[in-house]
């Protein structure tokens, strides 16, 4: 993992290895490979937000996220779902809190019901599952006054 130093001197939030990284606006940033955002952003402070998730890491033993805003549409039938339709513009890095809940349901976790697990773990299978099936998974999210992710759950979808 890698990290760099903004212009008024913050550090960045640290992206994969195999990351390119470009130049962020102020207060703005994208996943890796577009970019980053820097340390403190609070775009979505205080905020709830459904969003998709492209990828995940841990580095330093804190835990990041690539998210973009996304819509969220109740599919009734034989059993109530999610279907979820994806966001468009570029993704940006948040820090997860280290004491964030994650509630995960099928298909990442193992039951149609919210069940808890760590943040390592939610990033394994996250990050087991193929991108092209990632675009198709939405989480609430809810971001602390600072813009940590103090709370994710994925939507179960069928």
């Amino acid at each position: 993992m890698t990290a760099s130093a903004s212009a008024s001197g913050q550090a960045a939030v640290p992206t994969p290895p195999t990351a390119t990284t470009a130049p962020a606006a102020p207060g703005e940033g994208t996943a890796p490979g577009e970019g980053t955002a820097p340390a403190g952003t609070t775009r979505w402070a205080g905020t709830k937000q459904f969003m998709q998730i492209r990828e995940g890491w841990i580095s330093g033993g804190r835990t990041y996220l690539s998210v973009r805003t996304a819509r969220k549409v109740a599919a009734t039938g034989p059993h109530e779902a999610w279907l979820i339709i994806p966001g468009e513009g570029p993704y940006t890095t948040v820090l997860m809190a280290t004491d964030a809940r994650v509630l995960l349901s099928v298909p990442l976790g193992d039951n149609s019901a919210p069940s808890p697990y760590s943040q390592a773990e939610f990033v394994n299978r996250l990050m087991s599952e193929p991108s092209s099936a990632r675009s198709g998974l939405g989480y609430d999210l809810s971001f602390d006054g600072k813009g940590r992710v103090t709370r994710l759950q994925s939507l179960y979808t069928s």
